[in-house]
């Protein structure tokens, strides 16, 4: 206990600095703990957590006696795996292009154009994706009877909606992941690549035998972060692109948009709670599964 107080008091100003971020986890994520119950009743607001009706695994069962359990779990899956293999890949890719720009002038403007739509609303990007694949006056259809090519009615096509949404999470993402990847790219000792350039080596053999292997530990805490959220849909960037279009579920139908619809339609938290409750465990699994697969590669990469 004294050991711990006298590291408090050594440390005092950067243990105030962390507070706030602590409040916020204790606050949203720990105070919150008892509503797990929730998952375990048939709540009702007259009565509380604790009052309402123990019916156990009910709520589960109503979930997955469905399709929806497969179906939800499958796109949720799909379409964050796809966010993160091809997300990680395009921003490394742009990360190791601003690097070789010489020009300080141009590489903080590419840089910049490039963080902008992170800071796009999802209504936003809901309206500018309607834009681009609207039925009527959409560019995407403007542009294929440019040249001859029939219009595609895209809001009630569920196939191609996977490949729209990973391309619009990548174009709103991949200015955040860039400037990671290229704050670890400028802390790499330039000694290296001057001591590649006696021996010889081109741009391209720097960035395969230097850039890319000291990337590597970058690249993976962050795809193990990216990981332990891979359950857990894009929820408001995909519905205010989809919103509550049944044409689309068949691929575009999340978890949390799942939840979303039964919170609104139904009104019945209980259920919901339970669906919940399941995507957490999941997803907690899910980390301690990969973070294990890492430790066994290598065991500095992992993040525990």
């Amino acid at each position: 206990m004294k050991g711990m107080f006298n590291e408090l008091s050594r440390n005092k100003w950067y243990y105030l600095m962390a507070l706030p971020g602590l409040l916020y986890f204790l606050v949203f994520c720990y105070l919150p703990l008892p509503g797990i119950l929730i998952a375990f009743k048939d709540y009702n607001f007259k009565d509380g957590i604790f009052g309402s009706r123990w019916v156990g695994l009910q709520n589960f069962a109503f979930y997955f006696q469905g399709d929806y359990a497969w179906r939800t779990t499958f796109n949720t899956l799909f379409i964050n795996a796809n966010y993160i293999i091809f997300g990680t890949i395009i921003a490394v890719a742009f990360a190791i292009l601003l690097n070789e720009i010489r020009k300080s002038f141009f590489r903080r403007m590419y840089q910049s154009l490039m963080f902008l739509p992170y800071f796009f609303s999802a209504i936003v990007v809901g309206n500018f994706v309607y834009l681009m694949f609207s039925s009527k006056f959409g560019l995407f259809n403007q542009l294929r009877s440019l040249i001859d090519q029939a219009p595609i009615d895209w809001y009630s096509a569920p196939g191609y909606w996977v490949s729209i949404l990973v391309g619009v999470y990548i174009w709103k993402n991949t200015g955040y992941a860039v400037i990671l990847y290229l704050a670890t790219i400028i802390g790499i000792d330039n000694e290296l690549y001057e001591a590649a350039a006696l021996d010889g080596a081109n741009r391209w053999q720097n960035i395969r035998y230097i850039t890319l292997p000291l990337l590597v530990p970058t690249i993976t805490i962050v795809t193990l972060l990216a990981v332990g959220k891979i359950f857990y849909g894009d929820f408001q960037t995909i519905y205010s692109i989809v919103g509550d279009n049944g044409l689309l579920y068949e691929t575009t139908d999340v978890i949390d948009t799942y939840v979303f619809r039964a919170v609104k339609n139904v009104g019945d938290i209980s259920m919901p709670a339970a669906v919940g409750l399941y995507q957490s465990v999941c997803g907690f699994l899910f980390v301690l599964g990969c973070n294990w697969a890492v430790k066994k590669i290598n065991n500095d990469n992992a993040l525990f």
